[in-house]
Formats: C-alpha cells, structure tokens, sequence
C-alpha cells in the first residue's frame, strides 16, 4: 500500500517528524491527497484547497509541492475535512474528501471523526488499524470548478515603515502596521538586547 510515492510505513514516518505525532487526521489526509493526485484533470500546474485548517494541511504540503509559504495551498476555513487540487488557470480540480456516509463500517474511524470518545476512551491501535484498512474507501470524490480569483493570494504590493514600531509592513493596511493598529496577538511585548547569531 503507497500513499503517493511513498510507502505507508514511510509515510507514517514523514508524520510523526513533520507534524510532531501520529495524527489520524493526518493519516487520512495522506488518502485524500493520493486519491485527488490521481484523479487531476490535465494541467500543467496546480493548486490546492484545504477546507480546514486542522491536519489536512500538512498533508498537502508532505506530499505535493503546495505550500502555504509559496500560495499554491489556501486554506479556506469552512470546517469540512476536504482537499481540493484543481488547475490554477482555468480552475478545473476534484475534490476529496472524508465521507460520513461510509464511517459506519469503521466505528473506530466514526466515533473519533464525530467525536462521540473522549481521546483517553479511543483505542489508538484499532483507530489506525480502521485507517490503514479503509484507506480510500473513506473518502468521496467530486468533480468541482475552481473560482482562482477568490481565493488567489493578493501581491504584498509597496512596503512602508510603521511610524510607531519601525518595522516594514504592507502600505495597503494602512497609516501602520496592524499590529500598532491594534490587530496584534500579543498582550505583552518586552525587548530584549541580546540576539545570539
């Protein structure tokens, strides 16, 4: 069984060290992105769309060279554990996604997507087991047309010196950063002098 060009044991591995544990969440993306890789449309060069922000990312930049970093990844928070890659020009794609229709003959799979278990009353090794085994047959499969200039990443465009903090930043947010607008997540900034090269 490969997930893409790798192993499933080599892909369990590439998990555990980009993702920091062995996520069924990211197990499963690993089969959503397999299956939409092999059902493209013809294309030269495509995108993707990650339908939530948990998990299903990181298997979209494990396995495909689509990133967050580089904009061919877009994350679209609509809370659906979905995938779509679709041409970035004229927007044609499949997307993928985890079917609740067919969780009923994987209880393990159904009671942790839904969550019906606490994660201390889940059985880890059959959750996996359940992964492993169903494989694709978790998933649905729909043809979609992509709107590329909703979702397009907008160009950063001119760059400025915030006034109040020094630092560069987009000019199209305003007479300030964001952060020195008030957008910030941070409650406390302390400098500090000492930077270790």
């Amino acid at each position: 069984m490969n997930i893409c060009t790798y192993s499933y044991e080599e892909y369990l591995h590439l998990v555990k060290s980009f993702h920091g544990s062995m996520a069924p969440g990211l197990i499963i993306g690993g089969f959503i992105v397999d299956l939409a890789l092999k059902n493209l449309p013809e294309g030269d060069f495509f995108d993707a769309i990650c339908e939530t922000p948990v998990c299903l990312p990181d298997a979209v930049q494990i396995l495909t060279p689509c990133t967050i970093g580089n904009g061919w990844l877009t994350v679209v928070n609509i809370g659906r554990f979905a995938v779509t890659m679709y041409e970035k020009f004229g927007g044609e794609g499949v997307r993928v996604f985890l079917d609740t229709n067919k969780l009923e003959d994987w209880p393990e799979v159904r009671d942790w997507y839904l969550k019906r278990k606490k994660k201390q009353e889940q059985n880890s090794e059959l959750l996996l087991s359940q992964i492993r085994e169903a494989g694709h047959g978790l998933l649905g499969m729909q043809s979609v047309r992509v709107d590329p200039d909703r979702i397009r990443r907008k160009k950063m465009g001119p760059v400025g010196i915030c006034p109040d903090c020094g630092e560069a930043y987009p000019i199209r947010d305003g007479k300030q950063c964001r952060d020195c607008g008030g957008e910030t997540p941070y409650k406390e900034v302390i400098p500090l002098n000492r930077v270790d090269h």
